[in-house]
């Protein structure tokens, strides 16, 4: 295979690239190897952009390439509790306070209803491709084997910018609450460095040093990992019971009703694409069904039973936070502790930051088992170095790849303030989504041999409109000066929306029905999610999308000097060896047929 050996060629035994130790594929062997797989550069990339992986071959062959298999002992009880110790954490107990102070006032409520039906929408997605391909890939092998290995890996690097993100959030947010219950400032902790700029010159060492500690555990068991995880999230739970019983008690209800959404309909939605920060990692969950024992019974419960009850805990929290206060005084670093605070009961401020310690200590803990196999499936396929798919024999866990997203988490959470972190991760997370709905559409609709290619053509042209008049919604609410006007444009492009499905339910034939477990309302459900995410991509600030494109221009810089070609490499000494022993295989029979006729 491509990925074994070392040349000697122009650059020398250690070739170029860190070839042969980071990348073994040949075209990273020597400087010349490279400067002619860099001229080859537009037929790869052609090759790579219409191949699709297949199911087996994620299933069985990628995995096997981690030299040991992860251990399959999770049940539906570890995934309901890693996806509710995955998703309520920082997002509640931070984020609350800030878009309901700056965005959206009391109506920050609807805002979290209205994310967590996006949310929802994409775990039934998840779903049926975790039930089906149960690996540790998640999304990126789900995309792989629907949109391509190009599609998969601008995927695959937004994946890895979500959990980076999302684990330096929680940390800095661990920080602020952990200040809070020794009686400091939220920012007391942290280092001020002026020389740095404005939403990065805020250091938190104790951030680094509380994902350190999660990786520890993170690499050494799974199993271990799952019942620590559940056992602080009935902790957790038991603190926002305590929250929610009290809080009542002190509830004005002047505090919710004088001014419910005093930024109208947009802080509505404003705040619902930030808030949507508050439900990522129910994903993570997904990358663990390579280690669930029943996937198609698992996995539906704990995801879907995680998201209802995550959502139904939100929204009481939300509702209870803008009945103490006034949403004007409602602190935006640590709102649920200010608030009890505010109300006369300064004692029940430790028992609040107390929860919220343990809910991002989850958060963080599922998250870096997640990332962590993310990367894993995405080193398989060699468009990162293979070295990181490796699994410890011993442990059962992905150790390189733990402590390599540790280390990254870890710098960002040193530098980066939360504002900026929560737009950027929402951003990303809305993008990966919809593609996963988008590749659940081509699933049911499109199968390779099979399907017509008038199908097939009518299939493209639906989704194009579907993505087009979702796009132009976003876009005519986004340049709107208000969310009332421009009505006429909302029916011409909501009518294209509809009309799009609608032919598609009814004038395409399906190429293929879900084996176990299937998303219900196909194709509603799906183009529902597309509609819905993208609606809310237009709701984020500009200056985070900037940073997105400079990110996606990294991706994009990476991938056509070095992950196209080690992909490609791959796949072409995959070809060869299963043409090999197909012929070794032929001959084998008519060796033995020989010896029938003798």
């Amino acid at each position: 295979m491509a990925a074994s050996g070392g040349g000697k060629g122009g650059g020398g035994e250690g070739g170029c690239c860190g070839g042969t130790t980071l990348f073994p594929e040949e075209s990273f062997r020597s400087w010349s190897a490279y400067g002619r797989a860099l001229l080859e550069t537009g037929p790869r990339l052609r090759d790579r952009l219409t191949a699709r992986s297949l199911d087996a071959t994620e299933v069985n062959e990628v995995r096997g390439r981690s030299g040991a298999d992860m251990r399959r002992n999770l049940t539906w009880w570890d995934l309901i509790w890693f996806g509710i110790g995955a998703v309520i954490g920082a997002g509640i107990f931070v984020l609350t306070g800030q878009e309901a102070k700056e965005a959206a006032g009391p109506a920050v409520v609807v805002s979290y209803a209205i994310s967590g039906v996006s949310a929802m929408l994409a775990v039934f997605c998840y779903t049926e491709f975790a039930i089906e391909i149960p690996v540790a890939g998640g999304s990126f092998a789900y995309l792989r084997v629907e949109l391509g290995d190009f599609m998969a890996f601008i995927a695959a690097g937004n994946i890895i910018l979500e959990y980076c993100i999302g684990g330096a959030a929680v940390a800095r947010s661990w920080t602020s609450y952990f200040a809070t219950l020794l009686n400091h400032h939220p920012d007391d902790f942290r280092v001020h460095a002026a020389a740095l700029a404005e939403g990065y010159s805020e250091l938190d060492p104790i951030a680094v040093a509380v994902t350190a500690a999660i990786c520890a555990l993170a690499v050494l068991s799974t199993k271990g990992s799952s019942r620590f995880n559940y056992v602080l999230s009935i902790l957790h739970l038991v603190v926002i019971a305590f929250i929610v019983v009290v809080g009542l008690t002190k509830a004005n209800a002047a505090n919710l009703t004088a001014d419910f959404a005093p930024f109208g309909a947009r802080g509505i939605f404003a705040a619902s694409a930030v808030l949507f920060f508050a439900y990522i990692g129910f994903d993570a969950v997904s990358t663990m069904a390579e280690e669930t024992k029943n996937p198609a019974r698992d996995i539906p419960v704990g995801l879907v039973g995680a998201m209802t009850l995550t959502t139904a805990v939100y929204c009481l929290l939300a509702l209870v936070l803008c009945l103490m206060q006034p949403y004007t005084e409602i602190d935006a670093n640590a709102p649920f502790s200010v608030a009890f605070t505010a109300v006369g009961m300064d004692w029940a401020k430790y028992i609040v930051a107390f929860g919220a310690l343990k809910g991002m200590t989850t958060v963080l803990l599922v998250g870096a088992v997640g990332q962590a196999r993310y990367l894993t499936h995405i080193a398989r396929t060699h468009m990162v170095p293979p070295c990181l798919a490796q699994v410890h024999p011993r442990f059962g866990t992905p150790v390189y790849a733990t402590i390599v997203m540790m280390v990254a988490t870890a710098v960002i959470a040193l530098f980066t303030n939360l504002g900026i972190l929560s737009n950027l991760l929402s951003i990303s997370t809305l993008f990966i989504f919809t593609l996963v709905a988008m590749a659940l559409l081509v699933r049911r609709y499109y199968v390779a041999g099979e399907t017509t290619a008038s199908d097939r053509n009518k299939l493209v042209a639906c989704l194009a409109v579907i993505v087009a008049s979702s796009t132009a919604t976003a876009a005519c609410w986004g340049v709107t000066s208000s969310g009332g006007g421009g009505w006429v444009a909302y029916v011409v492009t909501v009518a294209a929306w509809l009309a799009a499905t609608a032919y598609l339910q009814w004038g395409v034939p399906k190429a293929r029905a879900p084996k176990m477990w299937g998303v219900p309302l196909v194709p509603w459900l799906p183009s529902a999610s597309i509609f819905i995410n993208i609606f809310l991509l237009g709701s984020i600030d500009g200056a985070s999308f900037m940073r997105f494109l400079i990110w996606t221009a990294a991706l994009l810089a990476y991938y056509f000097f070095v992950g196209l070609h080690a992909s490609y490499d791959t796949a072409k000494a995959v070809a060869a060896e299963a043409e090999a022993a197909r012929v070794e295989e032929g001959a084998r029979k008519v060796a033995v047929g020989g010896c029938r006729f003798d």
